[in-house]
């Protein structure tokens, strides 16, 4: 069984609309909010049952931004963590082939947070907050 990571496409909004509202302390924000309307990021499957999703803001600098980081709450295998590190990795791949030369991320989740610093990334230890306003 192999897992397969792609592009998101339409169809995906509403299952990662329906992750994010079984994840307690979530908030889904609207569809706008998201690069390309909700389609602006990756998506990883093992045998076409989504696992896990992210979204990628692309900046004019050199670096961009991997976000909103989701998995499927009932997914009980035990390749969790290989999926979401396929994300990542896959997202810096991505990154690397448009040259950018920084990927950022913000979360809480300690796992996330772990498999992060396996990966090598920079984790500072100082809790931040995420500040968003309606304009």
């Amino acid at each position: 069984m192999e897992f397969n990571i792609r592009r998101l496409k339409d169809s995906d909004w509403e299952t990662l609309v329906s992750w994010w509202e079984k994840w307690p302390e979530w908030t889904v924000m609207p569809k706008d909010f998201y690069p390309d309307n909700g389609k602006g990021g990756f998506i990883v499957e093992k045998n076409d049952k989504p696992i896990v999703a992210g979204f990628l803001y692309l900046t004019n600098s050199k670096g961009a931004l991997l976000e909103w980081i989701v998995s499927d709450p009932d997914y009980r295998e035990s390749d969790r963590n290989l999926a979401i590190e396929l994300l990542i990795t896959g997202v810096e791949n991505v990154c690397k082939s448009m040259n950018y030369k920084y990927v950022f991320s913000i979360g809480r989740n300690k796992g996330l947070i772990n498999t992060h610093k396996n990966l090598n990334w920079h984790v500072d230890e100082k809790s931040s907050h995420e500040m968003v306003k309606l304009i």
